[in-house]
């Protein structure tokens, strides 16, 4: 089980680098309206592709690296925290849309979280960070144990 989900952890965050720094343009059109493309906010978050992609492929070289180094993480207690931080790092962008799907369900929203790729991305960010923290979790039982 570990290993698949170092593994699906390692694609998923491959893919937000190149959705957010290689293809940021095409995902500024994902979450802007046509209406609001010629401003100049629209730019700036095109802008901030590389950054948000930076922090996503340093995730995915981690979680390649422990899939290479697996053995020499022998302790419960490391398989907790690393897994507890990929936790965290799915759950703080599917957290971030949450705000925006509660607005969609009120008609309102800056974008469409139950639409098209930001579905996915929703539904998968939830998925990561239940695999995650509950295979962490497991880990800091059997520490406690």
């Amino acid at each position: 089980m570990l290993k698949l989900v170092l593994i699906l952890n390692a694609l998923w965050f491959a893919s937000a680098f190149h959705v957010f720094h290689i293809r940021r343009e095409i995902f500024a059109k994902i979450v802007v309206p046509k209406e609001h493309r010629d401003t100049p906010v629209f730019q700036t978050l095109i802008a901030t592709g590389p950054f948000l992609g930076g922090f996503n492929l340093a995730l995915s070289i981690l979680n390649i690296l422990l899939l290479i180094f697996i053995s020499d993480f022998d302790k419960d207690i490391q398989w907790a925290i690393l897994l507890l931080v990929n936790a965290v790092a799915h759950g703080s962008q599917f957290a971030g849309n949450a705000p925006t799907a509660l607005a969609n369900r009120r008609g309102e929203g800056v974008w469409n979280v139950f639409k098209g790729l930001m579905l996915f991305i929703f539904v998968i960010d939830f998925t990561m960070m239940v695999f995650n923290g509950v295979l962490s979790i497991s880990y800091f039982m059997t520490h406690q144990g």
